[in-house]
């Protein structure tokens, strides 16, 4: 009942009155016609829940009189009432009144006492009202402060003259208090034609009252809910431990509701540490008084607090105790593991390609040192350099000891697949023309170069040429193994790998050149703080849109659907590794630059591991594990980029702050651009248990369905 909007009833001969509950449940009933009827009476009760009704059609009925009062609460545009035998009295005269020139055009009439019948709009009455009341209250406006007093006067005029009705039952108000803030104060006066009222409310001055300071809760950030009343609005100030809190970006007062001058809302702190927790007072105040309310708040156990210090004292002196027996167990063992050691040896050495020797590709579960090596330099075993072939930011990887500080790329998680026609182009050194330096990563630097007889359609392309500084036998087959892997490498949203030139150092990389760099920057300067970035630009960049960054979301997905239906991982998505090409291309691809443009984006374990730990997920920061699922997480955290126009994810803690943050099962808060669905699905990526992570193919048909939803405009970024 609630959706009808139109009733139409007609030849209904049984059908006598209209009564209060009859209309009660067509809440937004907006026409109403009754034709032909033995229709009597209309109950102003059954409209009173149809304030929408603008259309009322009742002709050829049997109604003698209608009360004006069916029409005070109403908003009706269109009266019809011809054909029916109303009585030329008092009663009816406010509907000549009302219908004004139309009731001449329906040929409205009335019955006299006689049973003549008379035009309505040429009906008069002695004693009759002619016009509709009026009532003015008086004062008109009221501010007063808590305590005063208020006397008020109602005025009414009308023909005949109208009573007064108060809507309170006193004129004088004594003592006024903050619970009579806002409160109605109405008179109405009423004749036989209508009625009219007058209100106001008051507004009463009072000092601030803290009626609510609750404990923190979570939900994606952390709030400390509170309620303070006031008249005028207070001032509102927080201090921590009795020092003043600081507000901006990330922690800042909200106020979400305000009633009668009472203001609810909460201290919000976006992803707080130990460092927020806490004594938190909250102070109001206005020119007629404050008021204050403290709590405790907690937000994270801190990370080296009393009970973890207690814990490695007594560690220590355990072992300051038992250190002698333990000196006498450590010289066993080590010398039992010496002689194995030897043993091991005789059996390598004689045992040639024996069952204990290691084959096939690394495991993707790494040790605790290789978690930053790129896939190029991931040996399968039958290649391993000397240690005096390395630098002293090397780690052991399988049986291979290889530099681990350039980004990860890619990373195999089954068995090789690698073609075994696969053929890598080789070019020619002549054919590349180095135009200017674009970086330098760890292992050589990065030039945009023009490449000719590349295309067979182009007599020469721009291309990203990367170099390799190291030349030992073991760099040049890993570099040849990085190539045939790079060759097998063929989607629209993975960066394409031209071919390499070895004919003489240093060897090089070809690889496509995308226009507009990698994607964090771009996003950066298309973002509201490009002004800020840009050294001497005064015009503003023109800002992404929303459905731009779902077209940028989707095709990173489709890249991903792809390196997971290779059964690659690959370990450091974010977007430092993909590229922005022209109309809004984008590319997942890494030359090798981001780890000295984007630094601060790495943890170094150990001294020379470099961890992107800002991205990964709980198991791969505590047991350097990598799959599929983690990579999932990645996409979660680049979405959280896209939607945040480039900021480093947790940019307000600590690389140790943001380890402990993660592993507790926190999570990133939503963007302010961003869609719930797209926050939706960033939380689907960042569940803890990896399975119940969403699948990426899931996630890509997601983000199509969205970014189709909404058409994207491309050409204005050039």
């Amino acid at each position: 009942m609630e959706n009808i909007t139109d009733i139409y009833i007609v030849n209904q001969i049984s059908l006598s009155s209209i009564n209060d509950k009859d209309l009660y449940y067509y809440k937004n009933l907006r026409n109403l016609t009754v034709i032909n009827s033995r229709l009597t009476y209309v109950s102003k009760l059954a409209f009173e829940n149809n304030i929408k009704l603008q259309y009322l059609n009742l002709k050829d009925n049997n109604l003698s009189t209608l009360s004006w009062r069916i029409f005070h609460h109403l908003n009706i545009s269109y009266l019809f009432l011809s054909g029916n035998p109303l009585h030329c009295s008092c009663e009816n005269m406010w509907i000549k009144l009302w219908l004004g020139e139309e009731a001449d055009a329906q040929e409205l009439r009335c019955i006299e006492d006689g049973g003549g019948r008379k035009l309505l709009s040429r009906l008069t009455l002695p004693n009759c009202g002619q016009e509709v009341p009026m009532a003015t209250l008086s004062p008109s406006r009221v501010t007063l402060k808590e305590g005063e007093n208020l006397d008020l006067s109602c005025t009414t005029s009308g023909e005949p003259a109208p009573d007064l009705i108060w809507m309170c039952n006193w004129l004088r108000l004594s003592n006024l208090s903050s619970l009579d803030h806002n409160s109605k104060i109405s008179c109405t006066a009423e004749n036989i034609v209508g009625e009219k009222g007058s209100s106001l409310l008051l507004d009463i001055l009072f000092p601030p009252k803290i009626t609510k300071l609750s404990d923190a809760i979570s939900d994606h950030h952390w709030c400390i809910p509170f309620s303070v009343s006031g008249n005028p609005k207070p001032e509102l100030q927080w201090l921590q431990n009795d020092r003043p809190v600081t507000e901006g970006a990330y922690i800042m007062t909200l106020i979400h509701d305000i009633t009668d001058r009472e203001y609810h809302g909460c201290l919000q702190l976006d992803n707080p540490t130990h460092l927020n927790n806490g004594n938190y007072t909250l102070i109001a105040k206005n020119k007629f008084g404050m008021d204050q309310k403290a709590i405790d708040a907690h937000f994270m156990l801190e990370p080296w607090g009393e009970e973890r210090r207690s814990q490695i004292h007594n560690i220590r002196l355990f072992k300051s105790v038992k250190g002698c027996m333990i000196l006498y167990v450590v010289v066993g063992i080590a010398a039992v593991a010496f002689t194995g050691f030897l043993l091991m040896l005789v059996i390598l050495k004689f045992g040639g390609n024996s069952k204990f020797g290691i084959k096939g590709p690394s495991s993707v579960i790494s040790n605790d040192d290789d978690s930053a090596s790129p896939l190029h330099h991931v040996s399968n075993g039958s290649n391993t350099p000397s240690s005096s072939e390395m630098g002293p930011d090397a780690v052991i990887i399988g049986m291979t000891k290889i530099p681990v500080i350039e980004n990860p790329q890619y990373f195999r998680s089954t068995n090789s697949l690698l073609k075994t026609d696969t053929f890598v182009q080789h070019i020619k050194r002549h054919n590349i023309v180095l135009k200017r330096e674009l970086g330098e990563g760890a292992f050589g630097k990065v030039f945009l170069a023009e490449c000719y007889n590349l295309s067979p359609d182009q007599e020469k392309i721009l291309v990203a040429v990367k170099t390799l500084k190291e030349a030992s036998e073991n760099a040049r087959k890993d570099f040849q193994r990085e190539a045939e892997l790079l060759t097998n490498l063929q989607h629209e949203h993975i960066v394409t790998f031209y071919g390499v030139c070895v004919e003489s150092d240093p060897l090089i990389m070809v690889f496509e050149y995308m226009k507009h760099g990698d994607l964090n920057k771009f996003l950066r300067a298309h973002g509201p703080d490009a002004v800020l970035m840009t050294e001497g630009q005064t015009t503003r960049p023109v800002e992404l849109t929303q459905s731009q960054m779902l077209h940028i979301a989707q095709q990173i997905a489709s890249g991903m659907v792809y390196l997971a239906s290779q059964h690659f991982v690959h370990r450091d998505l974010a977007t430092r590794n993909c590229l922005v090409g022209e109309n809004l291309l984008v590319k997942i691809g890494d030359f090798g630059m981001s780890r000295d443009v984007y630094s601060t984006d790495y943890y170094r374990v150990g001294g020379h591991t470099m961890l992107p730990i800002r991205w990964m997920p709980p198991e791969s920061i505590m047991y350097r594990k990598f799959t599929t699922e983690s990579d999932v997480w990645s996409l979660g955290v680049v979405l959280w980029e896209i939607f945040t126009y480039g900021k480093q994810p947790w940019y307000q803690l600590s690389n140790n702050e943001v380890i402990e943050c993660i592993t507790q099962g926190r999570v990133l808060q939503r963007p302010r651009t961003c869609p719930k669905e797209v926050y939706d699905l960033m939380l689907g990526c960042w569940q803890r248990e990896p399975h119940m992570r969403l699948n990426i193919k899931e996630i890509h048909g997601l983000l199509l369905n969205l970014a189709k939803a909404s058409p994207v405009y491309l050409d204005i970024l050039g």
